[in-house]
């Protein structure tokens, strides 16, 4: 039976663009429609609110908080918000409609994937996370239904529903938000707020399914589910496929480590941890087969998104209903025992007759498959092998109570620096863990020693080069240079670090510099000196000397004479620095104006307005005359500009 066309929105308009034409599938908040935007005559997906939570203003708000986050994030690899409205009781998001499937399909249908798929498939998927992280997002709900595998191969993430700012604190009183199977402990355990490593967490676990086909904490409890998160390590995937290369056991450790401080700190960080995983494995490890997982194509209650409360502790909390599972993820079926005719009596009892025959074939294979596999069983437990057991992240105490419990024994101890798996703790096994060994033969352990750390050398007195040397086959970076004066140090020589000699740094980390500008000097005055006169200051003063191709013309300045310098005087500058003087070509020259014979006031106009200071004489006979007798310099002739004119009047 079509479910489709039950739904009352089939059909329908909403707000008078959004034609809903199916239904794709059914969350935990919302139903998933495709639409055509009958304005722009394109095909979306509309997210609709169910009717019953559009009455509470808290469901609300975060569907709208989710149409706001997802539109400021424009990465190719998030599913785009194009549109958020209200019409009537519905409340819906207009997106980014990508036609293909859902990672959960992938692995209904697969089971566990090639190495290089499932990195193919976690790669954009942090990248698209890490673009919320470092716009201040969490999207708290990362599982393989909200990753959507377009037709076209492109990798998306979809449903922000429960999308929030690392900075606020959740409302939630007593609840948890979330999935159960992808929950960070923290998420559980603690209540408030939540920063980008509960992603991170729950992308480990996703990658874990990917490489195993199988959830790492299942259970038909969601209780049961909730304690192993709390107080077990996801195990390393390469106990349920075994001969996974041990790079994909430590990407999986770092990024489901318990602890939070321990995993890194956003999907950014986990991404650079992926590519380089990817870059230590060979061709053929990526392109490794593995075995079908068990639980491939099996899903749980757990993988829909809820509210679980923190007191929980019935050992059921959610139901598993193999119909909701399928509405959940967007995959319908009809039932063929609700969609056959009712069988006639007479078929009805050959059917039973058929059933019981087949029953009775299938106990008689089991058994004696089970009495051909005894001998093989009696030879395995008879020559006494065992596993060895997931020792991933466990202390060495930890490692060889377990060991000894297996009937194993500790071979070697080794010691190696790592920047993901805490100090104290197992890095790797040898063999690895799944391997079947014969009981008490040794295994050995690779212990982590942290973060290699360095210690700053000493490099006071190196020139600046050979500095930056020394700090890279210490294991350090040279950093910023900073250039300070000093009476002691030479010019281009360092003076000190920081951080200081002898202080224990991660190898890697960069160091700054401090190197010497030399002694400093003080700047003389030489402007309206001669040139050679200026030199000999200068180079008294500690200071090397260049004259610009350039002179400039100058009133206050007789030619050849120091007009300008740079730098200024009274700067502090390094013995040995250059100054650059540039000389004065004189004043310029400016023909004056002829004024004999002209009015005062107007011969004062004309000498000033030709760039002219003007000087009255008018003596005894001139006292009341207003008639220019004759002019110091006569008109016609040159005179500097802004020189003093004399003229006499009668």
């Amino acid at each position: 039976m079509d479910t489709t066309l039950q739904d009352p929105l089939v059909g329908q308009v909403l707000d008078g663009r959004y034609r809903v034409d199916a239904r794709i599938a059914v969350g935990g908040m919302a139903t998933v429609y495709r639409a055509l935007d009958t304005r722009l005559d394109r095909v979306l997906a509309l997210k609709v609110m169910h009717p019953a939570l559009a009455a509470d203003g808290t469901f609300v708000e975060r569907f709208i908080r989710e149409a706001k986050s997802v539109a400021r994030l424009a990465h190719p690899n998030v599913v785009q918000v194009f549109d958020q409205g209200t019409d009537g009781s519905y409340v819906y998001l207009a997106m980014e409609y990508v036609a293909g499937c859902t990672l959960r399909d992938v692995l209904r249908e697969r089971g566990a994937l090639q190495p290089r798929a499932a990195l193919d498939i976690l790669e954009p998927v942090l990248a698209a996370l890490g673009a919320a992280h470092r716009a201040g997002f969490v999207h708290r709900d990362m599982k393989p239904e909200n990753v959507l595998i377009g037709d076209d191969g492109r990798v998306k993430v979809a449903d922000f529903g429960l999308v929030r700012s690392v900075d606020t604190v959740t409302s939630t009183t007593g609840n948890v938000l979330g999935t159960v199977s992808y929950l960070a402990p923290e998420q559980i355990e603690q209540q408030g707020t939540v920063d980008p490593r509960v992603d991170v967490y729950a992308c480990g676990v996703v990658f874990y399914e990917m490489l195993t086909g199988e959830k790492p904490h299942d259970s038909d409890s969601a209780a049961v589910v909730l304690y192993k998160h709390l107080h077990e390590d996801v195990p390393p995937p390469s106990a349920i496929v075994p001969g996974l290369p041990y790079e994909l056991d430590e990407l999986v450790a770092s990024a489901t480590a318990r602890t939070p401080a321990i995993r890194p700190h956003d999907a950014v960080a986990l991404l650079a941890q992926a590519r380089d995983a990817r870059a230590a494995l060979s061709a053929d490890q990526l392109d490794a087969v593995p075995p079908q997982a068990i639980s491939a194509g099996h899903d749980n209650a757990d993988d829909r998104t809820s509210v679980i409360p923190r007191s929980l502790t019935v050992p059921r909390l959610l139901p598993v209903n193999e119909d909701e599972d399928q509405a959940e993820s967007g995959v319908h079926h009809t039932s063929r025992l609700e969609s056959a005719p009712p069988l006639s009596p007479r078929r009805a009892d050959r059917a039973d007759r058929f059933r019981s025959r087949r029953r009775l074939v299938t106990i008689v294979a089991a058994v004696l498959l089970a009495l051909g596999l005894g001998a093989g069983v009696w030879y395995i437990n008879s020559g006494q092998f065992t596993q060895v057991p997931p020792l991933l992240a466990k202390t060495e105490a930890q490692a060889r109570e377990r060991l000894q419990k297996s009937g194993l024994e500790v071979g070697k101890v080794k010691h190696a620096y790592s920047d993901t798996v805490k100090r104290g703790t197992v890095i790797s096994t040898d063999p690895t863990p799944g391997t079947r060994i014969r009981d008490n033969d040794p295994v050995t352990l690779t212990i982590s020693d942290g973060p290699e750390t360095v210690k700053v050398p000493d490099l006071e007195g190196y020139r600046l080069d050979k500095a930056r040397a020394v700090l890279k086959q210490s294991g350090l970076e040279p950093g910023m240079v900073t250039r300070a004066f000093s009476e002691d140090v030479p010019k281009g020589f360092v003076i000190s670090s920081d951080p200081a000699v002898g202080i224990e740094r991660r190898a890697g980390s960069a160091i700054a510099l401090t190197v010497s500008k030399g002694r400093p000097v003080d700047i003389p005055d030489v402007t309206g000196e001669d040139l050679a006169d200026a030199r000999a200051e200068l180079a008294e003063a500690g200071l090397k000397v260049k004259v610009s191709a350039e002179e400039v013309t100058s009133s206050e300045f007789d030619k050849g004479q120091v007009a300008r310098q740079t730098p200024g005087s009274g700067r502090q500058v390094a013995a040995g620095d250059t100054v650059t003087l540039t000389l004065s070509k004189g004043p310029k020259m400016i023909e004056v104006p002829d004024v004999v014979g002209d009015r005062v006031d107007e011969a004062k106009e004309k000498l000033e307005g030709a760039g002219f200071q003007v000087d009255e004489d008018r003596g005894l006979l001139g006292l009341f005359g207003d008639t220019v007798k004759s002019q110091s310099v006569e008109g016609g002739e040159t005179a500097p500009e802004g020189s003093k004119i004399k003229i006499t009047i009668r």
